[in-house]
C-alpha cells in the first residue's frame, strides 16, 4: 500500500502572541494508517503534534484537485537550513549536553527530526561572531590557522550535527579577508586596516585563493566536508561590522586569477557560488545582473556553479531573470532574517509572509536551496556586536537565563516544514489544476520515488484540497492561514 506522510504547520489568525510560552517537545509519529500528519496551530494547542489518517478509496471528482506531473521537471533540490554562526554555536554550547543533543536531533535528524539538510558558516568572523578576526591575522599566508571560535564553538557543534546527519551540506562565506590583504580601493592601494569595507588587493589574489584552500582542508581535517563557498558575503555592503566591497569586475578577476586555480590546483571539488547579496544589487546600476556579468568570462564561468541571493532588497523575480539569462547556472538562496523591524516574533503573521517569500517563493523561482540566518540566538538577540545586527531574532531563541527554554520562530517552522518532506536530490515537478487567491504550492519527486507537495493557504477561508498524482489521490481540509506539506509513495 502507498504510504503518505502529511506534515502540516497550521496557523490560525489570532490576536494574542504567546510565543514566549514553553513549547512541548516533538512526539514520535503514531502510525495508524496511510497518512502521518504533523500539525501546529497559532495558539500552540497543536505545536508540531503528530496525527494520522488514511487514503480515501472513492474516485476523484473534486473540483479543488491539484494534479502532479512527474514528467514536467525543474531544478534539483540541494536542501534547506540555517546559519550556524559563532553566536549560534556559542549559545548551543551553553546548553546542557543532553538538551543540546535533543534539540540538534529534532532539527537535523532524518529519522528522529525534521531533517534540516544545509548549513551556512562563516570563514573567519561574521557580524554574529564573538569578536573580529580572520584566520590569518599576521601577514603571510603561512600564518593561517583556525581560531578559538572555530575550535571551541563552531567545529564542536558541526561535529555533533554531522554525527546526527552525515549527509548535511555546508557552505562557507567570508565577511572579510585578513586586513593585510585589504586596500582602500583599487586606485589607492594603501593598506586598509579596518575590518569594515576596503577592497581586496589584486597583489594578494593568489594568497587569498590559498586562504580558501587552507580553510577547506583544515575543516576536512576536522572531519567537516565543505560542499560550497561564496567568495564574499554581501560584496556590495561596505557597512557591515566585518565587510569588503567586491564589485563584479573584482570578483570575476579574483576567481580567475586566485580562487578558481587554487581550488583546482588542490584537487578540490568545492562549488563556487558568486554574488551572495540582494536581489536589487543595493540599487547600484553598474552592479545589476552581477552574476551574469561575472559569467561573461568563459574561463571564470567554468569555475562557477551558480549564484547566491539574499532578500534584504528587491524582488525574488530577479531569480527568474538571472535564470533566463543563464539557465546553465544554479541559483541558491543563502540569507534572510527576522527581527524587531518586521514583527519577527509574531508567528501568525511571519509564517505566512516567510513561507510565501522565502520558502515557496524562492523555490518556485528556481532556487535549489533555502538557507536562513542564525539557527539560534539568545533572548537578548545575541551574542551580537556593535556594527552588526542587534535587532535580529534567530530561527529559534533560547532563554539566556537558563539556556533551556527555546522559542521557535517562523524561520524554524519554514525550514523544518520544507526539509521534512523535500529531501536532498528531490526534483521540483509540474503541477496543474486548482488555483485560488492566497493559494501557493510546489511539488517534488524525492530520490526514493516518493512525492511531496508544500502548500500555503494565505486566505481567510479554509480549503478542501485534493492532490492527485495519476495513481493515488488524497483530500485534506487546509485551514485558513495555514501551511501543509504532504509526502507519499
Amino acid at each position: 500500500m502507498s504510504k503518505l506522510l502529511l506534515v502540516g504547520f497550521l496557523f490560525a489568525t489570532c490576536s494574542s502572541n504567546n510565543d514566549t510560552a514553553p513549547q512541548p517537545e516533538p512526539e514520535p509519529p503514531v502510525v495508524e494508517g496511510d497518512v502521518d500528519i504533523l500539525v501546529t496551530t497559532a495558539n500552540r494547542s497543536q505545536d508540531l503534534a503528530w496525527q494520522s489518517a488514511i487514503f480515501g478509496s472513492s474516485s476523484n471528482m473534486s473540483p479543488t484537485t491539484i494534479r502532479l506531473n512527474r514528467n514536467e521537471k525543474y531544478q534539483t533540490m540541494d536542501g534547506f537550513g540555517t546559519a550556524v554562526t559563532g553566536s549560534a554555536s556559542y549559545n548551543l554550547m551553553q546548553m546542557a549536553a543532553d538538551d543540546r543533543t535533543k534539540f540538534l536531533k529534532e532539527t537535523f535528524s532524518q529519522t528522529e527530526g525534521y531533517g534540516h539538510s544545509y548549513i551556512r558558516i562563516a570563514i573567519g568572523c561574521s557580524d554574529f561572531s564573538l569578536s573580529e578576526y580572520s584566520l590569518c591575522d599576521e601577514p603571510g599566508i603561512e600564518n593561517f590557522a583556525l581560531q578559538s571560535e572555530e575550535l571551541e564553538y563552531v567545529i564542536p557543534i558541526l561535529k555533533e550535527i554531522l554525527a546526527i546527519n552525515p549527509e548535511i551540506k555546508i557552505i562557507g562565506s567570508p565577511w572579510t579577508p585578513p586586513r593585510w590583504m585589504k586596500v582602500n580601493n583599487l586606485t589607492d592601494l594603501q593598506p586598509h586596516m579596518s575590518w569594515t569595507s576596503g577592497h581586496l588587493n589584486p597583489a594578494h589574489y593568489q594568497d587569498y585563493g590559498t586562504y580558501f584552500v587552507k580553510w577547506i582542508q583544515a575543516m576536512e581535517t576536522q572531519g567537516i566536508p565543505v560542499y560550497a563557498i561564496t567568495p564574499q558575503n554581501e560584496p556590495l555592503n561596505r557597512g557591515n561590522s566585518a565587510s569588503l566591497f567586491m564589485g563584479w569586475q573584482e570578483q570575476q578577476a579574483f576567481i580567475k586569477e586566485g580562487l578558481g586555480p587554487a581550488l583546482r590546483g588542490a584537487g578540490l571539488s568545492t562549488k563556487i557560488y558568486v554574488f551572495d547579496h540582494n536581489y536589487n544589487y543595493d540599487n547600484m546600476t553598474d552592479q545589476e545582473d552581477y552574476p551574469v556579468k561575472v559569467y561573461q568570462d568563459p574561463a571564470v564561468a567554468a569555475y562557477v556553479a551558480g549564484a547566491a541571493y539574499h532578500n534584504y532588497g528587491g524582488n525574488r523575480a530577479e531569480l527568474l531573470d538571472i535564470q533566463q539569462q543563464r539557465p546553465d547556472k544554479e541559483l541558491i538562496f543563502t540569507e534572510t532574517s527576522i527581527g524587531t523591524w518586521n514583527d519577527g516574533h509574531n508567528l501568525s503573521v511571519r509564517l505566512m509572509k516567510d513561507m510565501e517569500e522565502v520558502g515557496l517563493g524562492t523555490v518556485k523561482n528556481g532556487s535549489k536551496a533555502v538557507i536562513v540566518w542564525n539557527l539560534m540566538l539568545d533572548s537578548e538577540r545575541g551574542p551580537n556586536r556593535e556594527g552588526g545586527c542587534q535587532t535580529c531574532y534567530g530561527a529559534v531563541d533560547i532563554n539566556k537565563g537558563n539556556y533551556q527554554a527555546i522559542q521557535r520562530n517562523s524561520h524554524y517552522y519554514v525550514i523544518s516544514h520544507l526539509a521534512a518532506v523535500v529531501k536532498p536530490g528531490a526534483t521540483r515537478i509540474g503541477t496543474s489544476g486548482f488555483t485560488s487567491t492566497g493559494l501557493l504550492y510546489a511539488a517534488f519527486e524525492n530520490p526514493d520515488g516518493s512525492l511531496a507537495t508544500v502548500l500555503l493557504n494565505n486566505s481567510t477561508e479554509p480549503r478542501r484540497i485534493t492532490l492527485d498524482d495519476g495513481t493515488n489521490h488524497f483530500s485534506y481540509d487546509v485551514p485558513a492561514k495555514a501551511v501543509v506539506s504532504y509526502r507519499w509513495k
